[in-house]
Parts: C-alpha cells; sequence; structure tokens
C-alpha cells in the first residue's frame, strides 16, 4: 500500500523505481549557490545598477535577500516536513488546490527550461570573444551535450561537480568583494588614482539619481538574481537526513548570497559611475566584473573573469537541469504526464525527463539566426515572472499548512522546523513577490514576457481541468 504521505519521496518504493538519496549538506549548500550565483549577478546586476544609481541597488539586492529568506524560510518548514521530489507542486497541490499544484510543476519547469536558455546563450556569447569567427549554435551545443552528461550519470556525481562548478564562482565572488573593498580604501591601485575612492561614488550624483521608482521596477531582475536558492526544496527529496540538512543549508545558503551581492554591488558601484555599470552596447557580455578587474590592474582580467562567468552559467544551467527534469518526474508519477517520464535508469536519474528538459532549454540555437540580446531579454523576463510566482505558492502553501496544522490541535513546537513570525513571514513574503510580478508590466521590454506567462498560466489551468480534473 503507498503511502499518501509522501508519494514523491526519494526513498518510497512505489509502480516507478525511487530516486536515491545521495546529497549532504555541503551539496544542498552549493548547489542553492551555484542555482543563484549565475546570470543575474554577473550579467543583471549591472543593469540594476545603471537604472536604479548606487544605493538604491544596494537597497534592490538587500530587499530581494530578505524577500529570498522569507520564502526559504517557508520552503524549509514544507520541506522538512515533507521532503519531496516535486517539492513546490505537491506542497500546491496539497494546501492550495490541484490544479494549482499541477500549474505551479509546469511552471518551475518553464522557469529553469528558459533559464537553460539563457545560460547557454549567455556562455555562447562570452565564448565569441576568444573566437569571434565561431558560431552561436556550436557553443550552445557544446555546453548543452556538457550539463546534460553531468546529470546523466549520477545523482551523487552531480552533486559532487556542482559542488566543483559552484565553488569557483564562489572563491571568484569573495576575491572580487577583497580586492575590491582594498581598491577602495587605497591598499591597491585603481585606474590610475592616486587617492583612494572611498565610498563617496555611491552619493556623487545624488542619493537616488534615477528616483525611487526603478528600485521597485528592477526587483524583478533582482528576485531572478536570488532564484536558485529554492533548488534545495527540489534536493530535499534526495537528500540525506532532510530534518536536519535543508534547514541548516537554507540558513547557509541565504545568508552568503546576502553577503555575496550586497557586497559585490556596495563594491561596483564605489569603483564605477552608475551609467557605467549596465551592459550597454556591447551587449551581455561586458559584465561589471570585468571592468573592475581591469581597472585594478589585474593580469588577463578579462580572459579570467570571462572563464569564470562562464564556469558560473554551466553550474546555474546544471542546477536548472536537474530541477526542471525533477518536476516532470514528480508530473509523471502522479500520472500527470505519460508513465515514459517517471522512469529512472539503474543509477536512479529520471533520463526521459532530462532529455526533455534538455530539449525545452536549447531556444539558445536560435540566436545564430535571430538577435541573441532580444532573445536574452526576454528569456531573462520569462524565467524571472515564473520564479516569483513559484515563490508566491511556497508562501502560500506555508501559510495554509500551518493554519491546518494549527487546526489539529498541534503546534510550531510539534514541526521539525518552524519558520518564525508566523503568519508575518509567508504574508510579507507573499505581498513583496506579487509587487515584484506586478512591476514586469512597467518595464517596456518585459510587457511580451509578462503576457506570455500569463497565456502559459491559463493553458496549464485549461488543460488540468480538460484532462485531469477527475482523475485526481
Amino acid at each position: 500500500m503507498q503511502s499518501s504521505h509522501s508519494p514523491n519521496d526519494a526513498s518510497h518504493q512505489g509502480n516507478s523505481a525511487p530516486l536515491k538519496r545521495a546529497m549532504s549538506t555541503r551539496h544542498l549548500v552549493m548547489i542553492s549557490l551555484g542555482g543563484a550565483i549565475g546570470t543575474g549577478l554577473f550579467l543583471g546586476s549591472g543593469e540594476v545598477i545603471a537604472q536604479t544609481g548606487p544605493v538604491g541597488a544596494i537597497l534592490s539586492y538587500f530587499l530581494g535577500g530578505v524577500i529570498a529568506y522569507m520564502v526559504m524560510l517557508c520552503l524549509g518548514e514544507l520541506a522538512v516536513h515533507m521532503p519531496e521530489s516535486g517539492s513546490f507542486g505537491a506542497y500546491a497541490k496539497r494546501y492550495i488546490g490541484p490544479g494549482t499544484g499541477y500549474t505551479i510543476t509546469w511552471l518551475y519547469w518553464l522557469t529553469w527550461s528558459v533559464t537553460l536558455g539563457t545560460e547557454f546563450t549567455a556562455a555562447a556569447l562570452l565564448m565569441q570573444e576568444w573566437f569571434p569567427d565561431s558560431s552561436m549554435w556550436m557553443w550552445t551545443l557544446i555546453f548543452g551535450a556538457f550539463v546534460f552528461s553531468l546529470n546523466m550519470i549520477s545523482t551523487k556525481w552531480f552533486a559532487e561537480s556542482e559542488f566543483w562548478l559552484a565553488l569557483i564562482k564562489v572563491i571568484t565572488v569573495v576575491a572580487f568583494i577583497v580586492l575590491g573593498l582594498m581598491a577602495i580604501f587605497g591598499f591597491i591601485g585603481y585606474q590610475g588614482q592616486e587617492t583612494a575612492p572611498l565610498f563617496s561614488n555611491l552619493t556623487a550624483q545624488g542619493w537616488f539619481p534615477e528616483g525611487l521608482f526603478p528600485i521597485f521596477t528592477t526587483m524583478l531582475i533582482v528576485n531572478f538574481a536570488f532564484s536558485g536558492t529554492e533548488l534545495i526544496g527540489v534536493a530535499a527529496g534526495e537528500t540525506k537526513d532532510p530534518a536536519k540538512n535543508v534547514p541548516k543549508a537554507i540558513n547557509t545558503a541565504i545568508f552568503r548570497l546576502l553577503i555575496f551581492f550586497v557586497g559585490t554591488i556596495v563594491v561596483v558601484t564605489c569603483l564605477l559611475p552608475h551609467q557605467e555599470a549596465g551592459l550597454g552596447g556591447d551587449g551581455v557580455s561586458s559584465s561589471p566584473f570585468v571592468a573592475v578587474f581591469q581597472h585594478i590592474g589585474i593580469p588577463y582580467a578579462e580572459d579570467v573573469i570571462r572563464f569564470v562567468i562562464i564556469t558560473a552559467l554551466l553550474s546555474a544551467a546544471n542546477s536548472g537541469l536537474f530541477a526542471a527534469s525533477r518536476m516532470m518526474w514528480s508530473l509523471s508519477y502522479k500520472k500527470q504526464l505519460p508513465a515514459v517520464f517517471s522512469r529512472v535508469n539503474a543509477r536512479g536519474i529520471p533520463y526521459v525527463a532530462v532529455i526533455v528538459t534538455m530539449i525545452g532549454g536549447l531556444p539558445g540555437l536560435l540566436s545564430e539566426q535571430f538577435a541573441p540580446e532580444t532573445i536574452f531579454t526576454n528569456l531573462l523576463g520569462i524565467a524571472a515572472f515564473t520564479m516569483v510566482v513559484v515563490w508566491m505558492s511556497i508562501c502560500l502553501s506555508q501559510f495554509n499548512f500551518r493554519r491546518q496544522w494549527y487546526k489539529e490541535g498541534k503546534t510550531a513546537k510539534d514541526l521539525g522546523f518552524a519558520a518564525p513570525l508566523f503568519p508575518i513571514v509567508p504574508i510579507l513574503g507573499f505581498v513583496f513577490c506579487f509587487i515584484t510580478c506586478i512591476s514586469m508590466v512597467f518595464d517596456p521590454s518585459m510587457r511580451i514576457s509578462f503576457f506570455g506567462c500569463l497565456a502559459f498560466i491559463a493553458v496549464c489551468y485549461a488543460s488540468y481541468y480538460t484532462f485531469y480534473h477527475n482523475k485526481s
């Protein structure tokens, strides 16, 4: 007899083969960091700085970190209570509604499938800096094959590879912050300046030279930068001792990300005029990281940072493919996709789901024929919007779960991990995420993505109530 408590638990022995528990705390932390430190930080941060100004960008990323932390606290409570590989979709199904659970699962699949496209496109653009005569599709294909291989060998191999890939960019971010602070305080030279820049650049053109409104309109980019932290919830179903490891990983990952992101923005805004921090005319490859290292005078700075950014992008894609394939596995397990998608090989990999997700993540190949910048912007918008909607579902699921928990006569002390300050945390997390979604309407470059995502959500609900409603 199947357990109704955790049908997607990796240890569950159902009709399909189980996924394997092979991850530890260090794997969870690095998977979370690896998913988050990618396009949003290395390539999106410059655009936020250009639109908001130095102080505005610092506030945006700090607020983004607070929002992410509230969402992750909600997720931690749910993931410890129900460590399922279906994660958010399973929680939404149980505590919001089956149609919403189905839709959230597909949205998260779309988030990471689309993100694969942004990561591969950005990495290919960077490779063209080294090899200008090479083609976009070739690099996209090479990177796709690499990430696909990492995901197909075994869960343990994926986790270990992600640990080391993520470690490279963590070391780089730490080095960037340390060297940047040394330049700010005059311990090392910066662009031939005789005196230390200090923090005068932060307010050189006023506290908010672009006004307060851009702080809110850029929140979508900022929240996207923090996306990936929720991978802990997806991986919980394949983690050893989730009750112990999941809360530890959430706290470790989110605080490190907050330090990394805010520290990075402080360094960039102190050392670069905010108008020069954006992507500008040079496109995706002009990261503010490169500009700062060049001004510090690090030899081969551009090449070093380009390599690190490519590593970061592939790391995020690696985590994304893992997450999206588990969403498909979950849908198939719940008989909302054909059974073939829940098939796993001898190493416990849902290989059909990995293959199909990989195919869905290759729109970057179109960049050879169409404008890569346009594709990049639209893919980024779709990924960011769907991610924030998923975050909203996590907050609402935890809110409804806790209310039900109390109705059963239980207390917060009875939980393995309880999010603090209930109901303030889930309510604020939900409201801030909702505001972030609405802000997308005010960005002309994001409107197509916004309405496209709404159409996708409508199709998900329609397909659920057409094909699966009576079978639930």
